[in-house]
């Protein structure tokens, strides 16, 4: 697998709708786009193929400029294109592309290759910042994430949203890949089709494209929360928001994000072993399912008081990745100029 590069957006690029995108970009492509100012701001979109929200942001933005040449250049990065095309987050063939960028614990494979390349080729020269799109699929509010606590990408965060989401794991995620290059942050844009949550990217890379630098935070106040652990699903229980199902998941599951839950909270109804059907990973990989749940009259609870956010109805998606991240607030001052 490799990658195309393309100076300036293809013809139809600004139109196109992202399953159609593979007539346009039939593989990743790396766009480089002029600007006023150097150096570029990196972009990253549709590494997860259903996620629409990067490819609507960077349609919404060219069109506020109405043809005026970029404040600042820019370098985009357009992912998995083949996984647009069925409208699945990637497919079976397929390695996550936002789980394989250098850093990754998974095998090596063609894509992370291609994704080091890619990484290798936008580094060669300086970078302002690197911004990486996606989607939720549950229901949170607008949310940026960052792997590093330095102030700089903080800073970044916030010109998006007063929610910050810290996270060390998993591996191979494109900011974390670039947190070590520039300012580096992930922008949650809502649920996918989400037209509100375009905009709010799309304004926040022109507002990125127009700065001299990152420089004051928007939201001073804003609330930093620690990604502590990771809600899996086990390969061998049968899950799902039907009654014959062994681990029956709460109907409202995603209602929960980003809510205070104290001890008690359910999450579902258990007729099996908690083992069979769920595990609950820390930071460091370790299993710390009996810290955090616990099965009460079939009920599976919380043990303790947490924060969820990433919370999903996609049974797909829980599959691939996970149900939700578990969360803790830092106390934290951010510096502004």
């Amino acid at each position: 697998m490799g990658f195309d590069e393309y100076h300036g957006l293809p013809e139809g690029f600004l139109q196109v709708e992202s399953r159609e995108i593979h007539r346009i970009c039939p593989r990743p492509s790396l766009i480089h786009i002029p600007g006023v100012r150097q150096p570029a701001l990196f972009v990253s979109i549709l590494l997860h193929g259903n996620e629409d929200a990067g490819l609507l942001a960077i349609q919404e933005l060219f069109r506020q400029l109405h043809g005026k040449r970029l404040p600042r250049a820019m370098k985009l990065f357009v992912g998995n294109v083949e996984a647009c095309r069925l409208g699945v987050r990637f497919t079976s063939r397929q390695v996550d592309f936002n789980r394989a960028w250098p850093g990754t614990d998974l095998p090596p494979s063609d894509t992370q290759q291609m994704l080091a390349q890619v990484l290798r080729r936008v580094t060669e020269e300086p970078l302002f910042a690197s911004i990486d799109i996606h989607n939720n699929t549950g229901r949170n509010p607008l949310y940026s994430c960052i792997c590093s606590l330095d102030n700089k990408h903080i800073r970044l965060a916030t010109l998006f949203s007063d929610k910050i989401v810290h996270f060390t794991r998993p591996k191979g995620v494109q900011t974390q890949a670039f947190s070590d290059v520039c300012p580096s942050v992930t922008i949650e844009c809502g649920q996918i089709g989400d037209i509100q949550g375009a905009h709010a990217a799309a304004s926040f890379l022109r507002r990125c494209l127009e700065s001299e630098q990152i420089g004051s935070a928007t939201h001073a106040q804003a609330d930093v929360y620690e990604s502590v652990a990771r809600v899996l699903l086990r390969p061998e229980g049968n899950v799902g928001f039907e009654s014959d199902n062994e681990f029956m998941i709460r109907e409202d599951i995603d209602l929960l994000n980003f809510r205070s839950l104290q001890p008690g909270e359910t999450i579902g109804l258990l007729s099996t072993a908690l083992s069979r059907c769920l595990q609950v990973i820390d930071a460091a990989g370790q299993d710390v399912t009996d810290s955090y749940l616990d099965v009460h009259a079939g009920s599976v609870r919380f043990k303790q008081a947490v924060m969820p956010a990433m919370l999903t109805r996609d049974i797909r998606v829980m599959r691939q990745d996970c149900l939700g991240y578990l969360m803790q607030v830092i106390p934290l001052h951010i510096q502004t100029d």
